[in-house]
């Protein structure tokens, strides 16, 4: 096993992640299996309980973990699933520790810091290391584990200990360190600064690790005088110093990363050089320009409780994107605070008021993620009844499903008292009720967590035929209420459809209302299986019947939803046969991210990956 390990110095947000994912997909590209590793020096077991405020949202994997939002990125670059144990954490390394001690696994030995949480530290990267997250048996080539936090903080220090007696054991060869480091531009004299990095490595360095590469986060790319001091000061050479500097998106590091030789560097310290090919980029690439590109709008209202930090909804606006991308769009995407809708705030704020009601009115759909708790949630109600009386393309993720079945028993069903017992637990019209097997005592990972499976009660509707008309979908939890299924006759005699079921049949996951243009709430969170190159089924509905393309899209869509982009031969698409059609016609370019329609000539490419024809 080869290890790829990505510090971070000087200031924290320097993407990390990105990098790390980044790294991965470019060897990955090179013909490598690769996994990934984050460790999070908090003491928290995991992410569960800990708010989006504090850091960002909450991923959740296949096997329930709920995880750092930076797992997320590996999955979407590497196209991977991970587990649990992919995310390290203080306090699950402590816990460990803690529970051989109670047994005696210690056999009376004083239990330190040093050697027993640093052995526990890398006894758990080593055995997750060769779990396989590809599909494929055996372990990957190579794991990147990204390590949280700057260099310096107090609760990293067992992690940099660990990994440098690790560094040393595994040998060389076997070991990389890139360190991403802050080259700040001095905006009075425009030029880059080197002694925060110098004094960043100089650290990391006393602490027993040294890098092998620098890749170097400024507004721009580096001088060559700029890293020739950086080589002289930081031991590095010239030649493994690369920019990453500002990007229109994060699609582009890896090309950056590849354009700057940096898989060379990598792969010569791995000992790899002669196990590897070329990168292979031609689809990402193809993906990224036609992004870039993109001029034609599709503006989407994001009503939510969290919406002063993006990172809150990072996987929701990363599945935006690849359903917008998907359909030829320019994603724009309109934050509202759902309390600013309420009437308290005209009130007391009418401007933010007003403001809010224009942004809503203005958008060509609306999306309601998931989240907790009772704030603005009377604005999200507002925000689903504005959608279905207006037929304005809505999806509901989570509590916005909730709040799109509370919203329709209250204006439809005439039950004014109609609410989840998450926000009045006396409601005489509980329509959203907590689930028997849930905890009221604990909090983390007490949730209904991880894959499972819907199948589809209507054939015909709209999210069958999104999902390529398969009779069922296995999509991620993360829930402790659920819609009351002693209400499910009342809600569909008046029109509100439950399309999706879980296997027992009493368990809702997804709603339809069949006489609007695209009204659907899911109970599942769509957003964590998304991908650049395959879109959520439901957020490309939304985007498609957004910008006025449902129709061609289900008809396209339907029956076929395989990937092309990866069927790639010599700068050109293998061409393959689907049901009912002859799949790809043709293409001398690269294609990407687009589907078989499966009953016709399937999609064409202009040469350059920008064409998509229904």
């Amino acid at each position: 096993m080869k290890y790829v390990l990505v510090t971070g110095g000087v200031v924290s947000g320097l993407g990390k992640g990105v990098t790390a994912s980044s790294i991965g997909l470019l060897l990955k590209a090179c013909g490598l299996r690769v996994t990934s590793i984050k460790i999070d020096p908090y003491l928290n077991t995991d992410a569960g309980t800990m708010s989006p405020f504090e850091h960002g949202e909450v991923f959740v994997l296949d096997d329930g973990g709920e995880v750092d939002l930076d797992l997320g990125n590996y999955e979407r670059f590497l196209d991977i699933k991970l587990t649990r144990d992919n995310n390290v954490t203080t306090g699950k390394i402590y816990q460990s520790v803690i529970d051989k001690e109670r047994r005696g696994d210690y056999l009376g030995k004083t239990v330190q810091v040093v050697p027993h949480i640093t052995n526990a530290i890398q006894e758990w990267i080593e055995r997750v290391a060769v779990i396989p997250v590809d599909g494929k048996e055996g372990p990957a080539d190579v794991c990147v584990i990204e390590l949280g936090g700057t260099i310096g903080d107090i609760e990293s220090m067992p992690f940099i200990e660990a990994l440098g007696q690790f560094s040393y054991r595994v040998g060389p060869g076997n070991f990389c360190l890139i360190h991403v480091s802050l080259v700040p531009v001095i905006n009075v004299v425009g030029e880059q600064k080197t002694k925060p990095t110098q004094h960043s490595v100089r650290g990391l360095r006393g602490l027993g690790l040294t890098p092998n590469i620098l890749a170097c986060r400024s507004s721009k790319e580096l001088d060559e005088n700029v890293k020739l001091k950086l080589s002289q000061f930081c031991h590095v050479p010239a030649e493994n110093i690369v920019t990453l500097h500002d990007v229109p998106n994060i699609w582009h590091i890896p090309l950056l990363l590849r354009d700057q030789k940096a898989h060379e560097s990598i792969l010569k310290e791995l000992d790899l050089l002669g196990n590897a090919k070329e990168p292979d980029l031609q689809a990402w690439t193809a993906r990224t320009k036609v992004c870039d590109m993109l001029h034609e709008s599709v503006r989407i209202a994001m009503v939510g409780k969290y919406t002063g930090l993006s990172d809150s909804y990072l996987s929701v606006l990363k599945a935006l994107l690849h359903a917008s991308v998907a359909c030829r769009r320019k994603l724009i995407v309109d934050w509202i605070a759902a309390s600013d809708l309420e009437e308290v705030t005209a009130l007391e704020a009418p401007e933010v008021h007003n403001a809010a009601w224009n942004l809503l009115k203005g958008a060509d759909g609306v999306l309601v993620p998931g989240g907790f708790g009772d704030r603005g949630v009377q604005g999200k109600i507002l925000a689903a009844n504005y959608a279905r009386e207006n037929k304005v393309p809505f999806l509901g993720i989570c509590l916005g499903m909730q709040i799109a079945v509370i919203e329709f028993a209250r204006s439809v069903l005439g039950l004014n008292d109609a609410n989840s017992t998450e926000f009045d637990p006396e409601t005489s019209n509980p329509c959203v009720i907590f689930m028997p097997e849930g905890s009221t005592t604990h909090m983390g990972g007490t949730m209904r967590l991880g894959s499972r499976r819907t199948h589809f009660e209507v054939p015909d509707c709209k999210s069958a035929k999104l999902y390529g008309n398969v009779s069922f979908v296995d999509e991620r939890h993360r829930h402790r209420y659920e819609v009351n299924p002693t209400m499910i006759s009342q809600f569909e005699d008046a029109g509100l459809s439950f399309v999706g079921r879980d296997e027992t049949g009493r368990r809702m996951e997804i709603i339809e209302l069949l006489d609007h243009p695209y009204f659907v709430g899911v109970q599942f969170h769509p957003e964590f299986k998304s991908r650049p190159g395959n879109p959520s089924a439901v957020f490309l509905g939304l985007i498609a019947a957004a910008s006025g393309q449902l129709e061609a899209v289900l008809k396209n869509y339907g029956q076929v939803r395989k990937p092309l982009g990866n069927e790639l031969s010599n700068g050109k698409l293998t061409a393959k046969t689907y049901p009912n059609g002859n799949g790809l016609k043709s293409c001398n370019g690269t294609l990407n991210g687009v589907y078989s329609n499966g009953n016709g000539n399937g999609v064409q490419s202009n040469g350059n990956g920008n064409g998509v024809h229904f």
